[in-house]
């Protein structure tokens, strides 16, 4: 068997994402038949046919599809080790950590590199749609991560949980309830993707079946925490978040409540499977016996 190319890997996913070679070639700044060509020779050496061609168009075939996400995650791989052998060539040891935000990680790197004199400990905030892409990608070693997330590739460890709540602009007619629930909540705009809050999604439709699509229009595109809350200050919306990460982001304008019937988040540390070293294996003992007391002080602040 020969070794797999890389570069028509490449090739085979941005066409699988185009469904259109011409497409696909001016992503890739190549000449369709040169692309074309490469397809072939990758369907030659994996002794398969990967897309069918006709007149209606490009589609996957049943094993195409089934090599989209191998194929996504060898790429990922292969990018993860590039990094990490330019890593390795800097002065000293060196770590990357990433987290999520409302996650306080300090007293962790602190006792990581108190284990480990010498060694170099840089942290970066993550996001929902970044916090395991970025740990497979290599662009960082270990990652705080909130749960649930795709495992494939990883050893996750789940080290906690915390309740989550809502955020609402001061003044809401809903604060002036005793308790809230996800009924109380199907009727506001919700400021984030619905899956990532699924109960409140399967709240929704409960009452209101085809509401969601219906929902999302007007609704202003929103990634960070930061940008959340402002769109609830000014009424937009509502948002869920951790406990933690809303008395993190403490402000006057908006008011974070309990959800009484809305079951807590999880919060793990994730490493990629294939990556076992004593200061990962040190990260992790330290990891459960110190972040349940941060966490657990952060959401005691908001109940205050």
């Amino acid at each position: 068997m020969s070794d797999l190319d890389l570069r028509k890997l490449r090739y085979f996913l941005v066409v699988s994402e185009e469904l259109n070679y011409g497409r696909a070639a001016e992503r890739l700044h190549i000449a369709q038949p040169v692309l074309s060509r490469q397809i072939t020779a990758l369907e030659g050496e994996l002794g398969t046919t990967l897309f069918e061609r006709s007149s209606r168009g490009t589609r996957l075939t049943e094993t195409g599809t089934a090599l989209v996400d191998d194929a996504r995650a060898l790429l990922a791989g292969a990018a993860a080790l590039q990094r990490r052998a330019r890593t390795a060539g800097r002065q000293g040891p060196h770590l990357t950590i990433g987290f999520m935000p409302g996650l306080i990680i300090t007293s962790v790197v602190r006792d990581l590199v108190e284990r480990f004199p010498g060694l170099t400990v840089d942290v970066q905030r993550t996001g929902w749609d970044t916090q395991i892409e970025t740990l497979l990608d290599g662009g960082i070693d270990a990652s705080f991560v909130r749960l649930p997330v795709p495992r494939r590739g990883l050893h996750v460890i789940e080290l906690l949980q915390e309740p989550r709540v809502v955020v609402l602009p001061t003044g809401h007619p809903l604060l002036e309830l005793e308790e809230i629930t996800l009924a109380a909540l199907t009727a506001e705009n919700l400021l984030q993707d619905p899956d990532a809050v699924p109960e409140w999604r399967d709240a929704v439709l409960t009452v209101r079946p085809n509401a969601l699509s219906l929902d999302r229009i007007g609704l202003p595109v929103v990634n960070t925490v930061e940008e959340k809350l402002e769109y609830v200050a000014a009424g937009r919306g509502i948002v869920i978040l951790p406990a933690s990460t809303a008395a993190f982001y403490t402000r006057g304008d908006v008011i974070a409540r309990p959800v009484i019937d809305l079951p807590h988040g999880r919060v793990g540390l994730a490493i990629p499977a294939d990556r076992q070293t004593p200061v990962l294996t040190a990260l992790s003992e330290i990891a459960e016996r110190e972040v349940g007391t941060l966490i657990a002080e952060r959401v005691a602040a908001i109940d205050a």
